[in-house]
């Protein structure tokens, strides 16, 4: 049988399953001819080399909002700071290592606008301080393009999406909360009776780890790619259980991040997240990507470092 290689995709706007899968798989097929697996390129584009599922959940935070329309709707407070709290604290990284005094003014200003003069520590009041600071953050270079913002509204509504899980509201008809919903999407497509590797991007990477936390089979390879995971206010501390440790169905784990990946920040799991029983940790890698705006998973993918890996864990998990 074939090992189940499972993608698990993160923030953004409602997006096709079945094309995201083939662009995922394609990106994974560029990283492995340059890591040398160019003899499995093919195999993995039509899906031969493995049962390749790509795990959506992004309908259930509603469709996209009209043009114009609010991303911070009432009773969001909540939602609105986490995400200041998030940009506050990637700011204050990025400007340990500023690319260009042109980048150092830019994120100055930004970081003022979430925490006025007077309020070094803490957020501003109100949602109108991080729409402001994601404003001000549109003007990198790629970030208004290639990430698909076209307002810091719709910016703000998509970093939501990582408050709205880290909530733990939202409940449907069954009871449910939305994050419950959503990691019930993500086990659906791992395989109880077999291996599955896991390749999970930006809030997936949150998402992936609590649902292999009840997970019962087995992981031979699960891979972090962009991960807000070491945030260590608006993300860290909220993740269940506390505290952080490996899912005991991991095998092992990489975690990868981009020095330029502004979302991820710099996330060095292993100085926080506790080894499973099995005395697995998480281990750290950064990749450099080509181009003005990394954060998307093609990006990672194509890295070699990251292919590599999830090409030899489906060849160990078939024999060959």
């Amino acid at each position: 049988m074939k090992p189940r290689l499972v993608f698990v995709h993160g923030i953004g706007g409602p997006r096709d399953a079945a094309a995201e899968l083939d662009a995922w798989l394609r990106a994974l097929a560029e990283g492995a001819r340059a890591a040398g697996h160019a003899g499995r390129v093919l195999d993995l584009v039509q899906g031969w080399a493995a049962d390749s599922r790509f795990a959506y959940y992004g309908d259930l935070f509603g469709g996209a909002p009209a043009q114009g329309a609010p991303a911070l709707p009432p009773g969001a407070d909540e939602d609105t700071r986490l995400v200041g709290e998030w940009l506050l604290e990637a700011l204050d990284e990025r400007l340990d290592e500023p690319d260009s005094d042109d980048e150092v003014r830019l994120l100055r200003h930004a970081r003022a606008q979430l925490a006025p003069e007077g309020q070094s520590q803490g957020l501003g009041g109100g949602g109108r301080h991080v729409l402001n600071a994601v404003n001000t953050l549109l003007s990198l270079p790629g970030v208004r393009t290639l990430g698909g913002w076209a307002s810091a509204e719709l910016m703000v509504g998509h970093l939501r999406q990582v408050a709205r899980y880290l909530r733990r509201a939202e409940h449907d008809e069954e009871g449910l909360t939305l994050d419950a919903r959503i990691r019930r999407r993500v086990e659906q497509e791992l395989d109880p009776d077999g291996p599955t590797i896991v390749v999970c991007h930006s809030l997936g990477t949150v998402v992936s780890v609590e649902t292999l936390h009840t997970f019962q089979g087995r992981i031979p390879l699960l891979v972090t790619l962009g991960s807000p995971m070491g945030m260590r206010t608006a993300v860290q501390p909220k993740m269940r259980p506390q505290p952080l440790q490996v899912p005991g169905s991991v095998d092992r784990w990489l975690n990868f991040w981009d020095r330029d990946d502004f979302i991820a920040g710099r996330p060095r799991l292993e100085k926080f997240v506790r080894p499973s029983d099995r005395s697995v940790l998480p281990v750290t890698a950064r990749v450099d990507s080509d181009g003005v705006w990394v954060h998307p998973a093609a990006k990672y993918l194509a890295q070699p470092a990251v292919a590599g890996p999830v090409v030899e864990a489906i060849e160990a998990a078939t024999g060959g």
